[in-house]
């Protein structure tokens, strides 16, 4: 791997050599896609064939896609899941792709509407904000039969208000570039909501102990490892990150996901939040997924951020960064706000603080750039 060579995309094009002989297989390294960097620097993660056509050809039956299928493909093709689930899938299935080149929510109403996408993965980010449009009433969404995604979780309140006019169950899933897209998802006949889904096809899920690594009981939240045919080789050249990632559990090679979450009694895995983003306020376990799905409830939210601003007393405190609706807009104060939070959630889960702002950063695939937030909070304290 300390050799190789790399090439623009116009040599590529202008290059006139014959082609090599076909002496690829499935454990040679195909992609190297790199981490969100949501939880640090970005990581390269080495994918050979194996694990990208075992995940592509799952995720077609899976979705119970077939060559009359058509997908809106929307998450970038640079991001594990618009690659793998999007773009080989497609061409695996034969179906046909509705390619948009960056998230526009009046854009995706008209092509659903005109082409009557089927198929729809998505970040959830992307149907709350659809949801939000003034012209949402102009597009015709009936064509959809299977909607979903990942990459954070979708707020109860909107996905039943999916539901409530469509009739559509959004199937959630959860995967991370080094699992080449989804180690886990929702049966499309039987999802449940704010939840991961089962294990995927082929693929052994665990809850542990972060520290023992002993596996959990039914209902203990713990860290959750995976071990599958999807599951990458290891970082490029980050060997000591790569030997931290894997532990060996059973005589199998488990990977270790850095997110913390349960199983219930029917075998359904459920997210708590990163391990690195947890929130001590006074010695209680703050989550801020957790409490930004409940903020996801108050009529006048369209998105939230939970980020930890620090307290000279209870040494970590609970800030939301927060978009309004349109409607709302110069109609709900912070106080309307904390005022709710304190009446729906627990007092210690409930922001001290609120910042109104037009809307949250997001990375080229979609996720809220919490981190940023957090960085920023944290720069902003130590200047005051």
């Amino acid at each position: 791997l300390e050799s190789g060579s790399v090439a623009t995309w116009q040599q590529a094009l202008a290059c006139s050599a014959s082609l090599p002989e076909h002496n690829r297989g499935p454990d040679d390294l195909a992609v190297l896609p790199y981490t969100s960097g949501t939880t640090g620097l970005p990581k390269g993660c080495m994918h050979p064939h194996r694990t990208l056509m075992h995940n592509a050809v799952a995720s077609v039956l899976w979705g119970t896609s077939t060559s009359e299928t058509v997908s809106l493909v929307v998450v970038p093709l640079f991001h594990i899941t618009g690659m793998v689930t999007g773009m080989h899938a497609g061409i695996y299935g034969g179906s046909t792709i509705v390619l948009m080149p960056r998230w526009d929510r009046e854009l995706a109403g008209r092509l659903i509407s005109a082409w009557r996408v089927t198929h729809w993965t998505n970040i959830p980010t992307m149907v709350i904000d659809l949801l939000a449009s003034p012209s949402f009433d102009q597009y015709d969404l009936t064509s959809l039969v299977n909607i979903g995604g990942g990459g954070a979780a979708m707020p109860q309140a909107v996905a039943q208000r999916l539901f409530d006019l469509f009739g559509l169950r959004f199937v959630e899933g959860y995967g991370l570039t080094e699992t080449a897209a989804p180690s886990h998802s929702n049966p499309p006949d039987h999802p449940k909501q704010q939840c991961l889904g089962i294990p995927f096809m082929s693929t052994d899920a665990r809850v542990v102990d972060p520290d023992t690594l002993q596996q959990l009981p039914v209902g203990e939240a713990g860290e959750i490892l995976i071990h599958g045919p999807m599951v990458f080789d290891g970082y490029w050249k980050r060997p000591e990150a790569t030997a931290a990632a894997f532990v060996e559990l059973d005589g199998k090679r488990f990977f270790r996901s850095g997110d913390l979450g349960r199983v219930d009694e029917d075998g359904y895995f459920f997210i708590t939040d990163r391990l690195k983003r947890m929130i001590n306020a006074s010695g209680f376990k703050v989550w801020p997924a957790e409490v930004e799905a409940l903020m996801f409830k108050h009529p006048a939210i369209a998105e939230a951020c939970v980020i930890a601003t620090q307290d000279a007393y209870r040494g970590e405190s609970v800030k939301a960064v927060v978009v309004l609706r349109a409607d709302a807009r110069g109609k709900t104060s912070e106080a309307d706000i904390l005022a709710w939070c304190r009446e729906h959630m627990a007092v210690y889960k409930a922001p001290r603080e609120v910042q109104f702002v037009d809307a949250l950063p997001k990375s080229g695939s979609g996720k809220v750039m919490w981190r940023w937030l957090q960085e920023q909070e944290a720069a902003r304290a130590s200047a005051t």
